[in-house]
């Protein structure tokens, strides 16, 4: 299951093209925008991104939704696809490693890098938003880390949990919860990047390693090539580490 080489991506003509559809992780709701941006300003080929909670593309895609290509924010549910045979054989590709921060506002009277943890604690932060951990990769990894730190069953109650990372990250962004423990690719995004974060360390919790796949399904597998080719660039791993985003097998992301 290593990274896998694909063929160069090549400009095709408009009258030639359909647009790609992509499942993606919410994390991914900056980077591969961007990415997305760029692909097609080079090849003229379109890319319909709709972001949402891995689990719940997985079962989606197994359900026969309509999308060519998915990105989820671990590599079991692209593998779990694969062994089903949904997908294109030989086309898992290993594209980073994310990684999980607590946030705050940067007007909370609380210094989170202080404090790490103990800033959950604080009789001030009364909901802390995660991904919902039974479809959200990100949710799992912030359970983990909490049961880690010893301060899971302490915070607990307060808990409030998004569909995925990106709505948890905005019941935080909008005040709803005081503090959230969300991806670094959303923390150091334009509407979030003031904010206070403190990243969680990398041993406290699984590597979140996050993988992409082409479906058996796909309409046009060129393409599907063609962008997961873009992805794995220079180009393409420099935005990604742009937004947090580690080289699998590398070392850890920068903060």
């Amino acid at each position: 299951m290593g990274v896998l080489l694909f063929a160069p991506f090549a400009r095709l003509r408009a009258e030639q093209q359909t647009s790609l559809r992509v499942a993606a992780a919410a994390d991914l709701q900056f980077a591969l925008k961007d990415i997305a941006q760029q692909y097609e300003h080079q090849t003229g080929r379109k890319v319909e991104i709709t972001f949402g909670s891995s689990g719940n593309f997985f079962a989606q895609i197994q359900n026969g939704a309509p999308f060519d290509v998915f990105f989820s924010a671990d590599v079991d549910y692209p593998t779990h696809l694969q062994q089903a045979g949904l997908t294109e054989p030989n086309s898992l590709l290993k594209y980073g490693v994310g990684r999980i921060v607590i946030w705050m506002p940067s007007g909370a009277k609380i210094d989170l890098l202080a404090q790490k943890w103990d800033a959950l604690l604080e009789t001030t932060v009364q909901k802390i938003a995660i991904a919902n951990p039974e479809h959200a990769p990100y949710g799992r990894a912030a359970v983990e880390a909490m049961k880690h730190a010893g301060i899971y069953e302490k915070v607990q109650p307060k808990l409030v949990y998004g569909e995925n990372i990106s709505q948890a990250a905005q019941f935080v962004q909008s005040g709803n919860a005081q503090a959230g423990i969300i991806a670094l690719s959303l923390a150091v995004s334009p509407a979030m990047k003031s904010g206070q974060r403190w990243g969680v360390p990398v041993e406290q919790y699984s590597p979140i390693e996050q993988a992409v796949v082409i479906l058996k399904s796909a309409r046009d597998k060129d393409s599907a090539r063609a962008f997961l080719a873009f992805v794995s660039s220079d180009a393409g791993q420099r935005t990604l580490a742009n937004y947090g985003f580690a080289t699998p097998n590398a070392a850890t992301p920068p903060k």
